[in-house]
């Protein structure tokens, strides 16, 4: 009896964990990465509702910041070729989300119990940080490509255009945006939209 209740409450625990973590398969495909994982499309028609950001827009970030991997990381520095010296930087999980900004949105948003490494938190996160971007730099929640150099360089940092001294930034954003509408387009081919 016990071991039945050990297993039950280990499949109870597995299921609250926030899902899987892990890519979906063809992430060229919209339509293929919410029939494997419904629940981003949740996550994603909920930010939405709360904050106005396009599921399309949100979709494209999330493949360039993690490839809709929920444990991405920034990749080690070495001294020497061979001796590890950390991350590049503190950013983690879907939305890749900064130790300070991540810190910054728990506060705002009373938000205590949120995780980097779950999508609806990391959505919300996005779609909080997003109307942020608009407020302070006008730029609007549909414009994939100009929301997504001020989520890379920050609020301050799009304002001063540091991402003019980055061609090879400004080149992904503009996959971005592409990516954005080809996501838009095949979400409502198949009624995701």
């Amino acid at each position: 009896m016990s071991r039945i209740l050990c297993i039950v409450m280990l499949m109870v625990l597995v299921g609250c964990g926030g899902g899987e973590k892990t890519s979906p398969r063809n992430l060229d495909n919209a339509c293929s990465i919410v029939s494997q994982r419904p629940a981003y499309l949740k996550a994603f028609k909920k930010t939405q509702r709360k904050w106005g950001v396009p599921v399309n827009v949100q979709m494209a970030t999330i493949y360039q910041e993690s490839k809709f991997d929920g444990d991405a990381r920034t990749p080690f520095r070495y001294a020497l070729g061979v001796i590890p010296m950390g991350r590049q930087s503190s950013a983690f999980g879907y939305s890749q989300a900064l130790d300070g900004t991540w810190k910054e949105y728990l506060a705002e948003t009373g938000n205590r119990r949120a995780r980097r490494d779950n999508i609806n938190d990391a959505t919300d996160f996005m779609g909080w940080y997003m109307n942020k971007t608009r407020e302070r730099n006008g730029i609007p929640l549909s414009d994939a490509r100009n929301q997504y150099l001020a989520y890379h360089e920050g609020h301050s940092g799009y304002r001063r255009a540091t991402y003019n001294s980055k061609p090879w930034l400004v080149r992904i954003a503009g996959e971005i945006g592409a990516r954005s509408q080809l996501y838009q387009s095949q979400l409502l081919a198949c009624g995701k939209l």
